[in-house]
């Protein structure tokens, strides 16, 4: 048996002789999934919904067409835009006897047919590959007078990477229709004299970066006939999966590929793209068969990941949205299951606790660690709910995202928390000296108009300020020993534990339940997705995290960010699909969902909360939960207070946490000023959440009684 050499792999590949028949590969397969396996001539389109078997179809495809002899798996190349992807239908190809065909990622099949030609091309050596390209734009950006943060430079490299997708050059971009309609993350002017000293930069030192990779295939290809000439004999059938997540550079690579050639199947759904932002579209997709003229359509449909009613929620949600071509998915599980649920909670802190509450439920019943996920929209989010779950011992596994005191801004705002609390008194509002610690390194009470790294830097100090808020009776000192009590109490990443996600790099994944967090106004979607577009891309993002749960799915927000803020947020506009949906919750709006099954509506402020005696505005979290001015004189029971107090340490010494962990001083002194007699009038408490009148209610109530 004779060893051929293609140019993609570089390595010896033996021809495929089938192990299996064509009958049984299609056994296994419903009727849409046999039609895209046996359509192995011409151009192909398939629009595969969430969930409905899209990798065993093409898989399928493949392994047909090899074993009827149609197709050459020595001459077919399928794509796809993850590593982890490719190795997934790598080894379904490998169950179904199938080897020798080339599975890679666009830059992994371009990276290795550009080293292969690259002694013809250049005859010099290959140019080294740049890991980064942090480095090399700070360093561009320096040398023209622009601003090195980190977070800026972050957010500059990813404008460059958008130009290169889009084949624009420095000097493109003042001119390009598609450059002057985009949100830079700086003036356009100076994102152009970067991109051009950092191309300048790369080419003195013989560096490619990742983009490179594939403008210069494309130019190696449209440049010398002889290696075009190459690849066409080599590659004959062609497979693209993801295919509403190209970009413009890719599709070109893909014509130069393909040449003039009809065999192209290519599968997508135009309802999960979520990467615009990078150059991704879905008008590729959506015109492929004005493309291809002569192509055939199928649409996957049938859902086997989910239950009836979270399908039902999925598609209410996209049938809401402008996007042409979205699919409609259609239940196939028919057994018991339970609605999807929308919960309000009165804080971020509330909303991570009572979560993380569900997720230790789930597990003791029997679900799996690992079959638990916990999606959100930005980085920041996370930080509570990593608090929340490490405080009931519940492992967690982040993908996507850095843990949160391994951020850079995060370490940085330690180490400056840190220097601060070591020089003078501190004898202030915690919250406040907080704000002017950071205030000094950049942080600003207003967002960044933008997102990217600016915008996540931002989150994560005002992440860090909330924190301070919700502890007023600490000093910096103190609060800095939580802080590093927080970050030790990290659990390393096992096997068997929960997933923490944000919503784009939850795709392609699923999870038995998934809990979808910080379903607000603001977050989902963002503030500064202002175009009906950017909202259309929010909403498929909210799409792609309902389609990722196959049993139990709970969306949830909450009215403020932190104990005692005012609260001024708004349900997400997505969740209102969800609730009128068929099959959707039958909860109202507007109610929070207690640990103990009841429910109660939910506290609704109008303007700030005011003092209950004099009632001029309260401005600290400590007044706001006291409901009253330090400054009015209110009688409390001193033996209750020091009751609580006593209930509080030794409950925070059985569980090895600080007492305020659980309960802070202003909510212990509510109580024994207030005198609360029933589980409504406690839950009026500032503080006290439905995960601790769950828990503690009782208990408080009988403490106040006698």
């Amino acid at each position: 048996m004779e060893d051929t050499v293609t140019p993609e792999a570089g390595v010896g590949v033996r021809h495929y002789r089938p192990t299996v028949t064509p009958e049984s590969i299609l056994t296994s397969l419903d009727e849409e999934q046999r039609a895209v396996a046996t359509s192995i001539g011409g151009p192909l389109v398939v629009l595969a919904g969430a969930g409905t078997g899209k990798t065993r179809a093409i898989t399928h495809r493949i392994a047909y067409a090899a074993a009827t002899g149609a197709h050459e798996p020595r001459r077919t190349l399928a794509v796809t835009f993850t590593t982890r992807a490719a190795g997934e239908m790598r080894s379904r190809l490998h169950g179904l006897g199938v080897e020798g065909v080339g599975i890679r990622t666009f830059h992994s099949a371009a990276l290795r047919q550009l080293r292969y030609f690259w002694p013809r091309i250049s005859g010099q050596e290959f140019p080294q590959l740049l890991a980064s390209k942090a480095r090399f734009v700070a360093e561009a950006a320096a040398s023209c007078g622009l601003p090195t943060d980190k977070a800026v430079i972050r957010d500059l490299a990813s404008d460059i990477e958008w130009a290169k997708a889009h084949e624009l050059s420095p000097t493109d971009l003042g001119r390009d229709p598609r450059s002057l309609a985009r949100l830079w993350s700086i003036d356009l002017a100076d994102v152009a004299k970067a991109y051009a000293a950092y191309d300048d930069l790369k080419a003195r030192r013989g560096q490619l970066d990742f983009e490179d990779v594939l403008l210069v295939t494309v130019g190696a290809l449209r440049s010398r006939p002889d290696v075009l000439d190459e690849v066409h004999q080599n590659y004959r059938w062609f497979t693209v999966d993801e295919y509403q997540d190209i970009n413009p550079v890719q599709h070109r690579l893909l014509g130069l590929w393909r040449g003039d050639r009809q065999d192209v199947c290519v599968v997508g759904d135009v309802s999960q793209t979520i990467y615009s932002f990078t150059g991704a579209s879905p008008e590729y997709l959506l015109n492929f068969r004005k493309e291809f003229t002569d192509s055939s359509q199928i649409e996957l449909v049938n859902c086997y990941r989910s239950t009836a009613p979270i399908v039902a929620a999925a598609n209410a949600v996209i049938a809401q949205a402008a996007t042409a071509g979205s699919l409609q998915l259609r239940a196939v599980r028919t057994d018991d299951a339970s609605k999807p649920s929308v919960l309000a909670y009165s804080d971020d802190v509330e909303e991570a606790s009572e979560v993380a509450l569900q997720v230790q439920q789930l597990i003791s019943k029997g679900t799996p660690a690992k079959e638990i996920a916990i999606l959100f929209r930005v980085n920041a989010q996370s930080a509570e709910l990593e608090s929340a779950l490490s405080d009931r011992g519940v492992p967690i596994m982040l993908r996507g995202v850095e843990r949160f005191f391994d951020r850079a801004e995060v370490r940085e705002a330690v180490t400056r928390l840190r220097g601060a609390a070591r020089g003078g008194e501190h004898g202030g509002l915690l919250g406040e000296e907080v704000r002017a610690v950071l205030s000094a390194a950049g942080w600003s009470t207003a967002p960044p108009r933008a997102g990217g790294a600016v915008r996540e830097r931002w989150e994560s100090l005002t992440a860090l300020i909330g924190l301070a808020d919700e502890h007023p009776e600490l000093q910096l000192p103190a609060f800095i020993a939580e802080l590093d009590r927080r970050a030790d109490a990290q659990h390393a990443p096992v096997a068997d534990a929960v997933t923490l996600a944000s919503l784009h790099s939850a795709k392609g994944l699923e999870w038995s339940a998934v809990f979808i967090v910080g379903c607000s106004e603001g977050l989902l979607p963002l503030q500064y997705a202002e175009t009906d577009l950017a909202v259309e891309e929010e909403r498929r993002l909210f799409y792609v995290g309902v389609t990722r749960a196959k049993d139990l799915l709970s969306c949830s927000w909450s009215r403020s960010r932190q104990p005692g803020g005012r609260a001024s947020r708004k349900p997400s506009r997505f969740l209102d699909a969800i609730s009128a949906s068929p099959a959707g919750s039958e909860q109202l709006r507007g109610r929070v969902q207690l640990g103990s099954g009841k429910q109660r509506a939910e506290r609704v402020r109008k303007g700030p909360a005011r003092c209950r005696i004099c009632k001029k505005a309260l401005v600290s979290a400590p007044e706001r939960t006291l409901g009253h001015c330090h400054t009015c004189p209110v009688q409390h029971d001193e033996r209750t207070f020091e009751s609580l107090r006593q209930w509080r340490l030794e409950l925070s010494r059985e569980r090895e946490v600080p007492a305020y962990v659980v309960c802070t001083d202003a909510t212990l002194m509510a109580i024994a000023e207030q005198q609360p007699q029933t589980l409504d009038e406690l839950a009026a408490i500032p503080g006290i959440g439905p995960a601790k009148l769950a828990e503690f209610g009782e208990a408080l109530l009988e403490l106040v009684r006698h």
